[in-house]
């Protein structure tokens, strides 16, 4: 009997000894934050921006790790199965929602893995061409590629990332037929630009302002649904004959799934509040992007939208599906 009520006294110490721990609030300790592209890049230099921000207002440690490889599936991949304790969250960018239509297998579950959090911003891209191109606008351009069909090269960074799907949704919309000519990324397209070798790209906006800015390119129109505040004198494509054409990307937080709510809600919330800081505007705008305020529900609508979109895209194109 004694036996059993030093062991029952063990249990109950451990037990007590325990609930402090597991009562401890979120966040008790760093988070992480996954990129999942190389660092460098605008997109790992903005979740940096952002990570600070909430480093900030969490007062906990908020520490970006990069996980490069396999157009993003890797850093995809490492958080969907990280435990879902609110410490491993997932920044990205639309090419979340265009993993699943242009790889054959995934090695995580794109319905089920993630659960979204926010979207912080929107972003856009912009059609540019060679300065020395017989075109001052975008109807001239259109007339252009479709009097020589094939014969204009466009740049892009990859098979299948979203510069490529935009620029194939064009054509698709005015019947332009241009020849793709991909790139390792923005460097080797724009040297590309200078030697003459390609005649056309969609940019992100971010990268086309310098380059439009130095006369490198021409721009002629923003894919957007608005122009852009960084440049005004750029307008729509909407605006230039094709009035419902409006692509806009993004840059979100997603965590695994199973997440509890509350962890979920605290993060958007405070994700929010960093974009709407004082000093945050002038640097979205540096990026060409927009500040975006949408809440778990919304955000999760958006990536199984833009999901099924870049599907479409994939299929009616016949983009060869890539291991």
């Amino acid at each position: 009997m004694q036996m059993m009520r030093l062991l029952a006294g063990v249990l109950l110490a451990i037990v007590l000894n325990a609930l402090p721990a597991c009562a401890q609030p979120w966040p008790s300790r760093p988070i992480r934050v996954i990129v999942p592209y190389a660092a460098g890049g605008a997109t790992d230099v903005f979740a940096r921006l952002v990570a600070g921000k909430l480093q900030e207002q969490l007062g906990t440690p908020v520490v970006v790790e990069n996980r490069a490889g396999a157009g993003g599936n890797i850093g995809a991949d490492a958080v969907a199965k990280a435990p879902p304790d609110g410490y491993t969250i997932l920044f990205n960018i639309n090419g979340h929602a265009i993993a699943p239509a242009i790889y054959k297998s995934l090695p995580f579950d794109p319905d089920k893995d993630f659960v979204a959090i926010t979207q912080l911003v929107s972003t856009a891209t912009t059609l540019v061409a060679l300065p020395r191109l017989p075109v001052k606008n975008f109807q001239d351009f259109v007339a252009l590629a479709k009097s020589r069909p094939g014969a204009l090269n466009y740049g892009s960074t990859g098979v299948g990332n979203s510069l490529h799907l935009v620029m194939e949704l064009l054509m698709r919309d005015t019947g332009m037929v241009m020849t793709q000519v991909p790139f390792r990324g923005d460097a080797p397209l724009i040297q590309a630009f200078m030697s003459g070798d390609i005649q056309a790209a969609v940019l992100p906006s971010s990268a086309a302002k310098p380059q439009m800015d130095s006369g490198v390119v021409r721009a002629l129109g923003v894919t957007s649904a608005q122009r852009l505040a960084a440049m005004p004198d750029v307008p729509t494509l909407a605006e230039q004959g094709l009035p419902d054409f409006a692509v806009s990307g993004w840059m979100g937080l997603f965590a695994p799934a199973g997440t509890p709510r509350p962890i979920i809600d605290r993060l958007a919330q405070e994700a929010r509040a960093a974009m709407l800081t004082p000093d945050m505007a002038p640097r979205l705008a540096s990026f060409g992007m927009e500040a975006a305020a949408l809440g778990p529900e919304a955000m999760d609508a958006l990536y199984r939208s833009d999901r099924a979109k870049f599907q479409r895209i994939v299929k009616e194109a016949n983009i060869a599906l890539q291991d």
